[in-house]
């Protein structure tokens, strides 16, 4: 029976086609989400919060707050990404970026904001990720989500407390803090991986069966997947510790250090499971290759057992008359004549049995 293929990811967005002129959009594909707005402006000393219907009520930022933060989850409506990239002057390379999603987590700095991509991973029957884009300003922040969902819980809970660094720090802490958790959430599905791993090695110990194979086969290809959303994920990392990017402090470099060593991490835990992933196959045909050597001797001692039984059965099977010669076949007419012949059977097969119980051949053998 045909395993069934597993459902990918619903995709809604289109490229340009080749030769196009650069920032060409192409409209999504029906059955895109609609762009939910969030707005959080925060200061040291206050935090106002509010999800306008529309880019024109995003308004001013409140007196007292310095940075602002526009959350943009889905990507369905191609005015309203337009609108955000008149309001905050985005770059039309930028804007196209944003809605033909797929893109390679990468950093390009404008002259007045930083671009950069990134990848969040999606946890289900397949895993997949999702983009996110962010726009660095001097005092604002803008993310792009490609639906509502995200990892950034912690950060809006820290954004929350007054005493918290990001309340006191300035709009590329804030993006470094939601790159940070973007980088992390790989943790947990890595993770999750490792038991995959762990479950299947011991699967491929105790009943190697064909179902297997194609379970590694899945967990080595999400793990592909997951290796192309970190590893350029890592060069993002780096390319914003150089000295000459813009909109990023020196007081933040520091810590964007530390989501380097992050993103290193993961990529060394990703190339530790694919190769323990890839050793599962050659595991799983020894394992194989063992256990058919396993039955092919058992068989092959039973068919042993059985040629000089088989040889004692066809020299009482001859039925010489024995009235022509004293010589044909006398015990026919002994009284234990019959038992006999089935004592010497026994007697040959147990002697064999024992026999390869002590050369090993049979079960643990002698010590």
């Amino acid at each position: 029976m045909t395993k069934p293929r597993r459902p990918r990811r619903q995709r809604y967005s289109r490229r340009p086609p080749p030769g196009s002129a650069p920032g060409t959009i192409v409209p999504p594909l029906a059955g895109g989400p609609a762009p939910r707005l969030h707005v959080i402006a925060y200061g040291p000393d206050r935090i106002a919060a509010h999800s306008p219907p529309t880019v024109r009520e995003i308004g001013r930022p409140p007196a007292g707050t310095r940075v602002s933060w526009i959350d943009v989850q889905g990507l369905g409506d191609v005015e309203v990404i337009r609108a955000l990239g008149a309001q905050f002057g985005l770059h039309a390379l930028a804007i196209a970026d944003i809605i033909h999603v797929d893109q390679r987590p990468k950093v390009e700095a404008y002259d007045t904001h930083l671009f950069i991509v990134g990848r969040m991973p999606q946890q289900g029957d397949r895993v997949s990720t999702e983009q996110v884009a962010l726009i660095i300003g001097k005092d604002f922040v803008v993310t792009f989500q490609e639906r509502p969902g995200d990892c950034f819980d912690l950060v809006r809970q820290r954004l929350a407390q007054p005493a918290s660094r990001l309340r006191q720090s300035g709009a590329d802490y804030l993006g470094y803090a939601l790159i940070d958790a973007m980088v992390d959430s790989y943790f947990p599905v890595l993770e999750h991986f490792g038991e995959q791993i762990e479950a299947l090695e011991s699967g491929v110990f105790d009943r190697p069966d064909p179902a297997i194979i194609s379970r590694i086969h899945d967990v080595k290809r999400d793990l592909l997947e997951l290796r192309r959303a970190i590893w350029p994920q890592r060069e993002l990392v780096n390319a914003l510790l150089r000295e000459d990017t813009p909109f990023i402090q020196p007081t933040t470099r520091l810590y964007l250090r530390d989501c380097a060593d992050h993103a290193f991490q993961l990529m060394d835990v990703v190339e530790i499971h694919r190769e323990i992933a890839s050793g599962l196959v050659d595991l799983y045909l020894s394992s194989l290759s063992a256990r058919m050597n396993e039955i092919m001797k058992v068989l092959t001692i039973i068919a042993t057992i059985f040629i000089p039984l088989g040889f004692v059965a066809g020299v009482y099977g001859m039925n010489f008359d024995r009235g022509a010669s004293p010589l044909n076949m006398p015990e026919l007419g002994w009284w234990f004549g019959y038992p006999f012949a089935l004592g010497v059977m026994l007697a040959i097969a147990l002697g064999m049995l024992g026999y390869f119980w002590r050369r090993g051949w049979l079960g643990e053998g002698r010590k």
